[in-house]
């Protein structure tokens, strides 16, 4: 009951970001609905019912990663004085933030059911003349165990995930004004991505039958999925030292204060920051290579309507997670800015500083993203 009061008084921007965890979430329960009715539909095909269930592993993956984000940007989960006297305890307030998260992804698996049944034609008929039919099994019964259970996935995944981020943490902590730690994973995610880029080009010229996948991916090699696999993976682990390399350059050629402020913003902020900048890159660079081939292919049927909601979910909550990091990494920063701001310092510099950071961001990953996305497309167009 506490924690449905804090997420009704909430500020209205919190109560936004809720909804767009909620809609994130109810476009993830769809597709598994989708999946669930493929599989009733089709029972001789449980190879692919399984491998439909398998890729939507992304869209579960990038909405928990957002519901994750949403709830440590929530000022009701944040630690405040004199909260511990009335029972609202580091442990207690990270009880809430799962409990916040699981009811916003409830709330958009059952908005998900209803329009599934709805789009079924089990509660007013069949809509839009029975244009879905074919699509969501409706002349077949519904298996209500397993609609439930597969709805059930992202509401409780999602508050394992915020429960997991937000545990208080034990320990000695750091001193006053000490640096982060630099982050060490920039040589392993340069090594993932050569790899997985090697093993696309192999594979790419093997010709192996692979296996078929939605949209115009049908007989796609094995190994060119792995080697995409293994690329986004290095992008995501290199985000944090990519991140700080640019802080670091910044910093370079005799900078003024603007610069060393910016600067030091990106090295202290390159594992909040950097991370889910990785995985919008590993995204971008996936769309690319995805569009590239198909603008390379003959021309025929489009990508599908599931197909494209998946890609939809996954490109709005990897880009919603990168804007709560940010959001998270300012709110993080409040204190330097009010001691700038007492100390006299104009507001024009903080704003510099912040321009900085997105020209310096924008200048390395997107020529990064465009070059990965070509290299992972070039062994099926080749």
């Amino acid at each position: 009951m506490l924690a449905l009061r804090l997420v009704r008084g909430s500020h209205p921007l919190v109560q936004l970001r809720r909804l767009l965890v909620a809609a994130a979430a109810a476009g993830v329960g769809f597709l598994l609905l989708c999946t669930l009715g493929y599989a009733v539909g089709h029972p001789e095909h449980s190879a692919a019912s399984a491998l439909r269930l398998l890729w939507c592993a992304l869209p579960i993956a990038a909405t928990v990663q957002f519901a994750v984000a949403v709830a440590r940007t929530d000022p009701a989960t944040r630690p405040r004085p004199g909260l511990s006297s009335i029972g609202l305890g580091p442990a207690r307030l990270t009880a809430i933030a799962a409990t916040s998260t699981a009811v916003a992804c409830t709330l958009g698996s059952m908005v998900a059911l209803l329009v599934y049944l709805h789009l079924r034609g089990d509660i007013t008929g069949l809509p839009f003349d029975g244009a879905a039919a074919g699509l969501l099994a409706a002349d077949q019964p519904l298996p209500l165990a397993a609609a439930l259970t597969l709805l059930a996935i992202v509401p409780v995944a999602g508050a394992v995930a915020a429960g997991l981020a937000l545990r208080p943490r034990t320990g000695t902590p750091a001193p006053e004004g000490a640096a982060r730690p630099v982050p060490n994973g920039l040589p392993w995610g340069v090594a993932l991505v050569a790899v997985g880029l090697a093993v696309e080009t192999y594979a790419g010229r093997g010709g192996d039958s692979g296996v078929a996948l939605p949209g115009r991916f049908d007989g796609s090699p094995t190994g060119v999925l792995a080697g995409w696999i293994l690329t986004a993976a290095g992008l995501a682990l290199a985000g944090p030292g990519l991140t700080h390399l640019c802080g670091r350059l910044l910093q370079t050629a005799r900078p003024g204060a603007v610069r060393l402020l910016a600067g030091r913003v990106l090295m202290d902020e390159a594992t909040r920051i950097g991370r889910p900048l990785g995985v919008v890159c590993a995204v971008l660079s996936g769309t690319l290579a995805a569009a590239t081939v198909y603008a390379a292919g003959d021309g025929g049927t489009a990508f599908g309507p599931l197909t494209g909601l998946g890609a939809g979910v996954v490109l709005a909550c990897t880009t919603a997670t990168l804007l709560s990091a940010a959001l998270e990494s300012r709110q993080c920063r409040a204190h330097t800015a009010e001691a700038l701001a007492r100390l006299g310092a104009p507001p024009t510099v903080l704003r510099t500083a912040a321009l900085l950071r997105a020209g310096a961001l924008l200048a390395l990953f997107l020529p990064l993203t465009w070059l990965v996305g070509e290299l992972a497309a070039l062994p099926l167009t080749a």
